[in-house]
């Protein structure tokens, strides 16, 4: 399950229903799917072939499908990140930029480890959000955020879109702030 941190107070915040408690507070669409749908040999796997991603999309299809009807999404991929991705710092670096999409920045995370870093209201400011096999998140269109891997760096995650070639992230200017 999700682990949030909110950094200006330290508070950390568990539970499924804590989580979820928070992250609706702050727009942002959290779910748990059953992971344990996954066969063995995908759950720990994280350099993947097309015909595996095509097998995590398979064996998600009725969870994908009812997100998408639900938030208007129109396609999805997989997308796997490890040591084994070529050029996978350079990857991060662009990731750890806090940006913005003109479209929600959905993932659900299948294996490895995941943190959002995102903005949240005037009162709570920046909050982490540590994800693992089984979480889905959306950060709403606008919302001021970044990603990177955990320390295991590590994650396969489905990614719905709206419109991929629409999905850039857009650098977000921090006036008079700073991410604690």
């Amino acid at each position: 399950m999700a682990v949030i941190k909110i950094r200006n107070t330290g508070e950390i915040i568990k539970g499924h229903e804590n989580v979820l408690s928070f992250l609706e507070k702050q727009g942002v669409l959290y779910e748990h799917w059953d992971i344990s749908k996954l066969p063995d040999r995908l759950k720990e796997k994280f350099v993947l072939t097309d015909e595996e991603k095509e097998e995590i999309l398979t064996i998600f299809k009725e969870e994908i499908e009812d997100l998408a009807a639900r938030r208007g999404y129109k396609t999805w991929d997989v997308v796997a990140l490890s040591d084994a991705t070529p050029n996978l710092d350079e990857l991060l670096k662009k990731f750890e930029q806090v940006h913005v999409h003109t479209e929600d920045e959905v993932r659900a995370i299948t294996a490895g480890h995941g943190i959002f870093i995102i903005k949240g209201d005037k009162e709570t400011g920046y909050f982490d959000v540590e994800l693992e096999a089984g979480d889905v998140i959306s950060v709403p269109e606008g919302n001021p955020h970044f990603f990177t891997l955990m320390e295991d760096r590590q994650v396969v995650a489905v990614r719905l879109f709206i419109d991929p070639s629409g999905w850039v992230a857009h650098p977000y200017e921090e006036k008079e702030e700073v991410i604690k």
